[in-house]
């Protein structure tokens, strides 16, 4: 039988998709299943983003620009400027989700065997970009007891080698809901300077921050033009995780026009899509603020509730929709499949991500679930009622 390659063997499973098994086996047992797994957004897509695909003109749907098209990569530009990010449309690559932008951004500035720093946890799929990639992943940690605040300095120097070619941050970060201060990208910015590194961040979640805190991009700093990349897309901020419509944003020229190779050889992102987000970047700033007070609400609830547990500590989130829960047991991941197969509250249980797989130090998270606060409060309320029962009836 051929083989397959250490690359597929290395490449890990997904800790937020791979209990799905059990859940469709539980559904088909008749039990009621609150997913607080997957940070799918029950909040409605704007009508504007969905009009623009049913009502379109098209007589042909053909490829796109390998950049995206002109007209969707100016009014990003133009959303950029809005929010004090001085970013032109030569500066933007429209790719097929946030994931293949990061994927592009490490073939562009990484080879085989070089490394990138992160902080942990971080999001899961890093794990498998960076294998993909054939790039290490270098673990800065952070922990639950200082609210998953960026490490010293020191801890970052430390692990600079020939090889490191990046730091790579979530920013507001799934799965911690951490907000990185205007003062720590500025730090993270002079060492990126110092060591002629490149800082890579990836603000999906730019829109959602909470307690009046606000974000800071990295690119608001103009000593890193040539050091910064973005990694950004609609998934989250229209409630269109679909529509795989991403983008990566750099000033470094010589970024852009090697990322684009990349992006022709898988020719272009995809039309409707585009057509869509293009029309979402006229949302007004009410539907914003409909949904940050919406998400506050949920954080505030899941939170109260979580902390009402015996045993439970929580990170408080500044920022996205996602929390890290640490539990009184030993292995989250044999936990979260014990929910799902063997445990119910009158026919009802949960669907959590065990948090070892946002870590690559092995060992690190085993006691951490992520929760995604997707869910509308009086369903929150309710998950956390089970989770607690089934902690009191939990055999590990």
């Amino acid at each position: 039988m051929p083989s397959i390659s250490q690359k597929g063997r290395k490449m890990p499973e997904s800790p937020i998709r791979k209990l799905v098994p059990y859940a469709e086996k539980a559904i088909k047992e008749n039990k009621k299943v609150y997913y607080l797994n997957i940070g799918q957004p029950d909040i409605k897509t704007p009508q504007i983003a969905l009009d623009a695909v049913s009502k379109h003109g098209l007589e042909i749907l053909a490829y796109s620009r390998s950049e995206g098209s002109e007209e969707y990569r100016n009014k990003i530009s133009n959303y950029y400027k809005r929010n004090n990010i001085p970013v032109e449309a030569d500066e933007i690559i429209v790719t097929t989700g946030g994931s293949e932008a990061l994927l592009f951004a490490l073939g562009t500035i990484a080879d085989q065997g070089d490394e990138i720093i992160i902080p942990e946890p971080f999001y899961a799929n890093y794990n498998g970009f960076a294998t993909a990639s054939g790039v290490n992943i270098v673990p800065v940690i952070s922990n639950i007891d200082t609210n998953f605040a960026l490490p010293p300095i020191s801890d970052f120097e430390k692990l600079i080698t020939p090889k490191t070619k990046a730091i790579v941050i979530c920013n507001p970060g799934n799965p911690t809901g951490y907000l990185y201060s205007k003062e720590e990208i500025k730090t993270l910015c002079a060492i990126v300077r110092k060591h002629d590194l490149f800082l890579i961040a990836d603000e999906v979640y730019r829109e959602f921050t909470y307690d009046g805190n606000e974000h800071f991009s990295i690119l608001k700093d103009d000593s890193i033009y040539d050091h910064g990349i973005i990694i950004d897309s609609v998934s989250k901020r229209y409630s269109m995780c679909g529509a795989r419509i991403g983008c990566l944003v750099s000033k470094n020229k010589k970024v852009i026009s090697t990322a684009l190779k990349f992006a022709q050889a898988r020719l272009s992102p995809p039309t409707f899509a585009q057509i869509a987000s293009e029309a979402a970047l006229d949302t007004p700033q009410s539907y914003f603020d409909d949904v940050i007070l919406e998400y506050k609400d949920r954080r505030d609830t899941l939170v109260k509730h979580l902390q009402e547990i015996p045993g439970v500590k929580v990170g408080i989130p500044k920022g996205a929709f996602y929390c890290i829960a640490e539990l009184p047991i030993e292995d989250s991941d044999k936990f979260a499949q014990w929910l799902l197969e063997e445990f119910d509250h009158e026919g009802e249980t949960i669907m959590v991500a065990p948090a070892g797989g946002f870590y690559s130090t092995p060992g690190v998270g085993l006691n951490q679930v992520r929760i995604a606060y997707v869910l509308k409060r009086e369903n929150l309320i309710r998950a956390v009622e089970i989770l607690k029962i089934a902690l009191q009836q939990y055999p590990g």
